[in-house]
């Protein structure tokens, strides 16, 4: 099989995408394309204050927002093909779903035939959907809305989106890091993507030898320090006698044997 070209984390605002496609890009070594919502807003030197009550202001946002994901995916896919690599992005059409919600361009939108190449795209990709917790819905200082119910809103209207341009997805209802990097490991592996490098060892200590409890007993009923022994003194060194395992010309040793 094939690797996939793209990666797509798509959902509402606070659901841990951006957390997810770092570690996608860490682990399997790719390029990931940012959000670039914060960079447009950023250009503009707009305030969020203001995008809630500037309708024009909103509209040009969001139109930019809307050209500026095309035109880094475009890149990316040059990029990406010229390596023979994939990319993953912690957004793709999501914009959309807040471009209904709070401008008037969607219309105009959905009439541009770039829409229609681009999520065509998209569904050549693999598309993680990350579902809403109220857990994960913490202010930031920089994103609007953030209460629950416009999480749930923006949610719905990503599905909606997803479900209409057929676009398949895997849910990603869980919210335990583990187990979300668990589902996407799966789904990777069974796409052919490989982790990059080796498995990393956290153990400090593979050579270590652990002494059976019996043993662990003998030489220390206190338990301090008991049943670990370097691989020099499994092997031999620092032998025990047979005298409850002390350890021969020990005061042990002398008393057992008087």
């Amino acid at each position: 099989m094939k690797p996939p070209a793209r990666i797509y984390l798509v959902g509402a605002h606070a659901t841990g995408k951006t957390t997810l496609a770092r570690w996608v890009r860490d682990r399997y070594g790719l390029p990931m394309i940012s959000e670039v919502a914060r960079g447009v807003l950023a250009e503009m030197e707009a305030q969020l204050e203001s995008l809630r009550t500037n309708l024009q202001l909103v509209n040009k946002y969001q139109a930019q927002v809307f050209e500026r994901q095309l035109e880094m995916e475009a890149r990316a896919t040059v990029d990406a093909t010229e390596r023979g690599t994939a990319f993953v992005s912690d957004r793709a059409f999501c914009n959309l779903a807040y471009a209904a919600h709070h401008s008037t361009i969607l219309s105009e939108v959905m009439e541009d035939p770039r829409l229609a190449r681009y999520m065509q795209s998209v569904r050549t990709g693999i598309v993680f959907y990350l579902r809403p917790h109220k857990e994960l819905v913490v202010p930031d200082g920089t994103r609007a809305g953030l209460e629950w119910e416009e999480v749930v809103r923006i949610d719905g209207m990503v599905k909606l989106l997803l479900e209409m341009f057929a676009v398949p997805y895997v849910p990603v209802d869980c919210l335990p890091m583990q187990e979300r990097v668990r589902c996407v490991e799966r789904v990777l592996s069974i796409a052919g993507l490989k982790p990059r490098g080796a498995d990393k060892t956290y153990l400090t200590s593979p050579g270590l030898v652990i002494e059976p409890l019996a043993s662990r007993q003998a030489t220390s009923p206190h338990g301090d320090g008991a049943g670990l022994v370097s691989p020099d003194q499994a092997r031999g060194n620092g032998s025990h006698s047979s005298n409850g395992g002390a350890p021969s010309g020990s005061p042990l040793s002398e008393v057992s044997g008087s």
